[in-house]
């Protein structure tokens, strides 16, 4: 593949010194996000850990840095003329954000399955939504219609140097509050962020070692990079990096310049959301929490290392955080099911709620079923859902109903929704 700086493109190739120029031109119009030491994380991964906190800008991820880049780069008739876009969200999100302060049209596609809390930050900041297609790549098929019919301007999410340069800038950040950094983990999508980031970074210090994520549903870039077709497709918490094609002028770069890209699960993922919003008080979406997850999945790998994570977003929808948190507090131990049939009869029920408040246990959920035809008529089947505070606690609590003389029986942890 050839070098990053020869990539082809209309606009100049990225380099530092235009990374750099882009950082002038976004002075004063984003929020230059701290990046900064997280010692819970640090001790949960076992690497001197920071996090870039892109989730912090207006709209909640580092989008907004490449779409300002890009719009204002158009010339005054690209401008009359509208602008379109492609994306799951973020994106949508960044560019018609700015695409309103710089007085464009601004049309977004975005796919039929995106969350409505992206779709209607999306509206709110001023842009036409089209849903259409399944994923991102049907999208851009519709909104490549809509840009040859009505003669719009595509700002594409990632396969562009401008957006590229753009993105960039997080790198020029990260590496002038944390000039020790021995490695930089970033999600990769399309690619754009961990091309810009790395050009940056390495153009600085050059012995700064980048590391790219992608979803285990959507390993596009490994795929690209080992000359095979990726199996990509599946439902993934990481939507925003849930891309079947990696970019043609990303791709060289981040093969010049990634030393690896790690794969990373959904329980995985889930687990450094919950981290996130857990130990570091901050809102992290699956794409956003990648690199974490990534640390989580190796520790082994970044053991030791300055390891700086660019959190790069916050867009997640409330319900899915609220499923993760729930998830992950019954993955720890901490949310538990009893269950038994019991002759029906009087005050029954208080025995066993007495016996488990008795013990700490806080009683979540509780099914008092009659009428399932699989115990006997004069019987009643009773299951619990049972907050603990870890194993030893869930042990004590079944004891505790165990000494009323009523049998019980632990069925696992429960594994979401109750």
């Amino acid at each position: 593949m050839p070098p990053a700086d020869t990539v082809a493109d209309s606009a100049p190739a990225v380099t530092l010194a235009t990374i750099q120029d882009a950082a002038g031109l976004l002075d004063g119009v984003i929020i230059q996000t701290p990046c900064l030491p997280a010692p819970r994380l640090s001790a949960l991964t076992g690497a001197n850990v920071w996090v870039k906190y892109e989730n912090m800008q207006a709209v909640g991820s580092f989008k907004e840095r490449g779409a300002f880049i890009k719009l204002a780069s158009l010339t005054a008739a690209e401008r009359d003329g509208g602008v379109a876009a492609m994306s799951a969200g973020n994106h949508a999100q960044a560019v018609a954000y700015h695409a309103t302060r710089l007085g464009i049209r601004a049309t977004i596609v975005m796919p039929e399955r995106t969350p409505m809390v992206k779709v209607s930050a999306t509206e709110a900041h001023g842009a036409r939504v089209v849903l259409a297609g399944e994923t991102i790549a049907e999208s851009a098929i519709h909104c490549a219609e809509l840009v040859a019919r009505d003669g719009l301007t595509l700002i594409h999410p990632y396969d562009d140097n401008d957006i590229i340069r753009g993105q960039g800038t997080v790198g020029l950040e990260m590496m002038a509050a944390a000039p020790d950094l021995d490695m930089i983990v970033v999600p990769i999508g399309g690619g754009g962020l961990i091309a810009g980031t790395a050009i940056a970074a390495q153009g600085i210090k050059p012995g700064v070692r980048m590391i790219g994520v992608e979803a285990a549903l959507y390993p596009s870039a490994t795929a690209a990079l080992e000359r095979r077709d990726g199996q990509c497709g599946g439902s993934t918490i990481a939507e925003g990096i849930a891309v079947k094609t990696v970019g043609t002028r990303t791709l060289p770069i981040i093969d010049e310049r990634v030393e690896r890209i790690v794969l990373v699960d959904e329980p995985h993922l889930e687990r450094a959301v919950n981290a996130y919003i857990t130990l570091q008080k901050t809102m992290a979406e699956g794409a956003g929490a990648a690199g974490l997850a990534a640390m989580l999945a190796d520790p082994s790998f970044f053991a030791g290392q300055n390891v700086g994570l660019v959190l790069c977003g916050g867009n997640i929808d409330p319900r899915i955080l609220a499923s993760i948190m729930v998830r992950e507090l019954a993955r720890q131990g901490r949310i538990i099911s009893l269950e038994a049939n019991y002759a029906d009869e009087p005050g029954l029920l208080a025995r066993l709620t007495t016996a488990i408040g008795a013990a700490g246990g806080n009683i979540l959920d509780v099914s008092h079923n009659r009428l399932d035809l699989t115990h006997l008529a004069r019987e009643t089947s009773i299951r619990l859902v049972i907050e603990t505070r870890d194993d030893s606690h869930t042990a004590r609590v079944v004891a505790a109903v165990q000494a009323t003389g009523l049998a019980a029986r632990l069925t696992g942890h429960v594994d979401g929704g109750f």
